[in-house]
């Protein structure tokens, strides 16, 4: 499999790398948690004995009797940016092949986003009041539920999520798999995936979260094990360059793909509403403090405009009390979580974006389709790879507050330039159609599992 040159780009620009509290949150106490290098110790000890247990031999062919596509992810059920893009992509790929969607577990009777109708899923731990194991399994399952995973790395954020018995559940469906093709939607399932898979089963990794933001021992788990991937997916242009410099010489074939646009409920706005809306997790991340900061200075001169910021999170008492202190009660809301994002944003006439770091910034996009120029931070990694600056909207230097509200106020004060830029965004979210993206991915399947039931060309 031949490998891709990553596109030339800037060089990498380093920023604070996330922690624990940046990340969403799973109920958890701390006897659940092995932290620092004994857990790493202990992960890496876990994954060679299970590589040892688990992989099957390698009699089984990739081109064999089963050839369906199986997506893994943590929580089909919940609220999150790659849950929808995942589910997005699934939707479309289902069209045309047999697709199961893996979740490891769940947590809700009802999922968040609708589940594509075509595609199967299929819970390993169902956490659902009444569901489960019973008799001796049952209590078995309850002591593994208490202890922490030895085979999720514990420098990923599903970590927490997951236990000693979600560990059974996925090495014994791992070692089922002996064909077909395996999309891995995470770092510590990627790396699962590397030293666990069996030879016959093609593996694809897709790393949702930028080059820079893996803590430092995955990092160094990453670097050894995903030249062991027959394919891995990236979202942006600096992911590619610096991910083919880590694949240098390996077989594993690496691919820019973005993101898929989701289905955005919601007409195209008028650009007339004195609104510019934001959302995302209420984490630091997002940097919504940021946003607040440069939104008093747009109300000061602009008092009839509104900050709406959608969205729930551990930040929620932080940013409120943010807002009563800077005397923005009458024109800063947090709006909360909705399903229904796509026709608030129908009621909006600017998206902002003020993330210290992104994966990719799908709800970018998402804006663009309803044709709100954006205003964003260029933070790494995504913005650049999407905003076309000065004409479908303002990138800002990263964390950059007087220059965001100097953006924000650009596009308030001048209707006609916020009218043709969010004319070129409506355009630019064509581009990012469900039905082109899945055939980018059917052509990378095709590639790897060498069966012809794609187009030809990425």
């Amino acid at each position: 499999m031949a490998e891709v040159t990553p596109e030339a780009g800037p060089a990498p620009r380093s920023y604070e790398a996330p922690t624990a509290a940046d990340s969403f949150r799973a109920p958890v106490s701390l006897r659940r948690r092995l932290l620092g290098p004994p857990a790493i110790a202990l992960h890496r000890l876990a994954i060679r004995l299970a590589a040892a247990l688990v992989r099957p031999g390698s009699g089984a062919s990739a081109a064999g009797e089963d050839t369906r596509v199986r997506v893994l992810l943590l929580h089909a059920y919940g609220m999150g940016g790659t849950i929808r893009t995942t589910l997005n992509l699934v939707e479309e790929l289902g069209r045309h092949q047999d697709v199961e969607v893996i979740t490891i577990v769940r947590r809700r009777r009802r999922s968040f986003f609708p589940l594509p109708p075509e595609v199967a899923v299929t819970a390993l731990d169902d956490q659902t009041a009444g569901a489960g194991p019973t008799g001796l399994r049952r209590l078995a399952r309850a002591l593994l539920h208490s202890l922490p995973s030895l085979l999720v790395h514990p420098e990923d954020y599903a970590y927490p999520w997951c236990s000693l018995w979600t560990d059974l559940l996925i090495a014994r469906r791992l070692r089922l798999l002996r064909s077909g093709v395996l999309i891995t939607t995470r770092p510590a399932f990627n790396l699962l995936a590397a030293e666990l898979g069996s030879a016959g089963v093609v593996k694809i990794g897709q790393e949702n979260m930028n080059f820079l933001a893996h803590r430092g021992a995955l990092a160094r788990d990453i670097r050894r094990s995903y030249r062991k991937l027959d394919g891995l997916v990236v979202l942006t242009s600096d992911d590619l360059r610096d991910y083919g410099e880590l694949l240098s010489g390996a077989p594993t074939r690496l691919v820019r793909l973005p993101n898929a646009l989701p289905r955005v409920e919601g007409e195209p706005s008028k650009r007339d509403a004195p609104v510019v809306l934001a959302a995302g997790r209420l984490t630091s991340q997002k940097g919504f403090d940021l946003l607040i900061t440069a939104f008093a200075r747009v109300a000061r001169d602009h008092p009839e405009w509104q900050l709406r910021i959608f969205g729930g999170g551990p930040q929620r008492a932080q940013l409120q009390a943010q807002i009563i202190e800077e005397g923005l009660t009458e024109n800063v809301f947090l709006m909360g979580s909705t399903p229904r994002l796509g026709e608030e944003m129908s009621k909006a006439s600017v998206f902002a974006l003020s993330s210290r770091f992104e994966g990719f910034g799908m709800v970018i996009v998402e804006a663009m389709s309803k044709g709100l120029p954006v205003v964003s931070f260029d933070c790494p990694r995504g913005p650049a790879d999407i905003i076309g600056d000065g004409r479908d909207g303002i990138l800002v230097p990263a964390g950059d507050v007087h220059g965001m509200a100097d953006a924000l106020l650009e596009l308030i004060e001048d209707g006609d330039r916020r009218n043709r830029y969010g004319r070129a965004a409506l355009d630019k979210a064509k581009s990012y159609d469900a039905a082109h993206i899945g055939a980018r991915w059917e052509a990378l399947i095709e590639e790897l599992v060498g069966e012809s039931y794609g187009p030809k060309d990425l």
